[in-house]
């Protein structure tokens, strides 16, 4: 792309940050230049908060309807997968597992909530009780 061909458009941040995108100068050596945004990268984007958004929607209900632990709806929340949540914890993924389902949540120790609770940014109430303030 040349430097007079960068898009742009209004998007998400571009009043308040510009990207830099690498463009092609006019001796055809790569340089960079900035863009306040681009159309088609902004809905992209929005389809993937709708997504994420979709995602703690249906964590929201599964622990609603005892389905699944908090610890699902803050993993979504906090946009994490197991893998993630493994490496930060330094819990094995079979064991997240169990603690992904109401029996094994109720069983852990004040510890182990603890380390969920820190690494959420939560309070413990909030992570045993997610959904108080707004019900």
């Amino acid at each position: 792309m040349k430097k007079e061909e960068i898009p742009q458009d209004n998007g998400a941040l571009g009043k308040i940050a510009k990207e830099v995108t690498y463009v092609v100068d006019e001796n055809g050596n790569y340089s960079t230049g900035q863009s306040t945004g681009w159309d088609v990268k902004t809905e992209a984007l929005n389809v993937a908060w709708h997504d994420v958004e979709a995602k703690i929607g249906a964590a929201k209900q599964k622990v609603l309807n005892g389905e699944a632990s908090p610890i699902l709806y803050f993993m979504e929340k906090k946009i994490m997968d197991l893998n993630i949540l493994a490496s930060y914890t330094g819990y094995w993924k079979w064991t997240i597992k169990k603690h992904l389902k109401p029996s094994g949540f109720q069983k852990l120790p004040a510890d182990k909530l603890k380390k969920y609770s820190e690494l959420f940014e939560i309070s413990l109430e909030e992570l045993k009780n997610p959904f108080k303030q707004s019900e």
